[in-house]
């Protein structure tokens, strides 16, 4: 199925923004904390045209699911949230916005960690912008993006993942200071490349422990008497705190100490070592982690050729991410998932990916 068959009609204008993975930085976002994503080489694209009646009319090639909305009251689940949020944020921002064929198609792999629903967003709003001509820029679109997963999705997330999705690419990794949006596009580490593993184990992050580890978190902050965990810059501070939240607050402060070290220049040895600690404080600390994920990660770790390797993304599921020696993530993928799927589980690689349509 195409726009057309669905639709009737050609669509009048189309944009893509891809997933992305978090090389380190996890759960600080939310905490105004620092991290280091970079884009994916898979992407969501959204086709838009001018609805002919005085419905919107979503449509997901994935799911081949149709939403068509005519009470504006009337809020809808799963993947047409996200569009809806979108398009009711924008007309409380004060953009008039007519009845829409909104046709969706991704390569972006949902509950993987990667980010597909920011994908969505941002390309919404991106074929939105261009559709009518809206005078919004990219930084103002990762705000919106963000704003209708928190509204419309109900996860409580930081600004990451939109942010990744409307300014990073495949070549860099993207320094964000999520409090002032400071930003700074940085080379890879010398000599490596990366390698994104999916675990098999999907993951929801509605359903998941993710909005109670940034309730947690918010009242660790207030505990130490701070705006947030990011002005907490001494892990030993953390120390007064009852658990879990001496847990939770000694990963975010540990997690952000080690984006900086990146950011001062290291070597991808090192780089390594942090994601390896970031992994342990993510499995121990935020207990996010799951066991296929923890041994996904083991294998990785262990195989030569691997810099570090930890879970990507929010965590209870999803996929690893390993900084590994240039021209070397296929070899390393065979072997690794070789091992781990002999052990009973079902991972796969994607990134490099090695076509698209396998990790549609």
């Amino acid at each position: 199925m195409n726009f057309q068959q669905v639709f009737g009609k050609p669509p009048e204008t189309e944009a893509s923004a891809p997933g992305r993975v978090n090389l380190l930085g996890e759960h600080t976002d939310y905490n105004d904390g620092f991290v280091l994503p970079t884009a994916i080489p898979q992407s969501t694209t959204v086709q838009l045209g001018f609805s002919s009646d005085a419905q919107h009319h979503f449509y997901s090639e994935n799911l081949n699911e149709q939403v068509s909305i005519s009470d504006i009251n009337h809020q809808p689940s799963g993947f047409a949230s996200y569009i809806f949020g979108c398009i009711e944020l924008l007309q409380k921002a004060g953009y008039t916005i007519p009845p829409l064929c909104v046709y969706v198609n991704s390569s972006v792999p949902m509950g993987s960690g990667l980010s597909s629903s920011a994908a969505l967003e941002v390309a919404t709003l991106r074929a939105l912008r261009q559709l009518l001509n809206l005078p919004i820029d990219d930084v103002e679109i990762a705000q919106f993006a963000q704003q209708a997963e928190i509204q419309y999705a109900g996860v409580q997330c930081g600004i990451m993942d939109q942010m990744a999705s409307s300014l990073a690419d495949t070549e860099h990794i993207l320094f964000l200071d999520t409090r002032t949006l400071e930003r700074r596009v940085m080379p890879l580490p010398e000599k490596a490349e990366i390698l994104v593993i999916d675990s098999g184990v999907p993951r929801t992050l509605v359903s998941s422990g993710y909005n109670q580890r940034r309730a947690e978190c918010e009242e660790a902050a207030r505990s130490l008497g701070v705006k947030a965990l990011r002005d907490i810059t001494d892990v030993n501070v953390t120390k007064i705190l009852p658990e879990p939240l001496q847990r939770r607050a000694r990963h975010v402060v540990t997690e952000n100490n080690r984006v900086l070290e990146v950011l001062q220049g290291v070597t991808s040895e090192r780089f390594g070592e942090l994601m390896n600690a970031s992994h342990a404080s993510l499995r121990d600390d935020y207990e996010v982690s799951v066991p296929a994920l923890d041994r996904l990660v083991e294998i990785l770790q262990k195989t030569e050729g691997v810099f570090g390797a930890r879970l990507t993304g929010a965590g209870f599921g999803g996929a690893s991410v390993a900084l590994v020696r240039s021209g070397e993530s296929k070899g390393i993928a065979t072997h690794v998932l070789e091992q781990y799927n002999q052990a009973g589980y079902n991972g796969r690689i994607l990134v490099p990916s090695l076509g698209l349509s396998d990790a549609a």
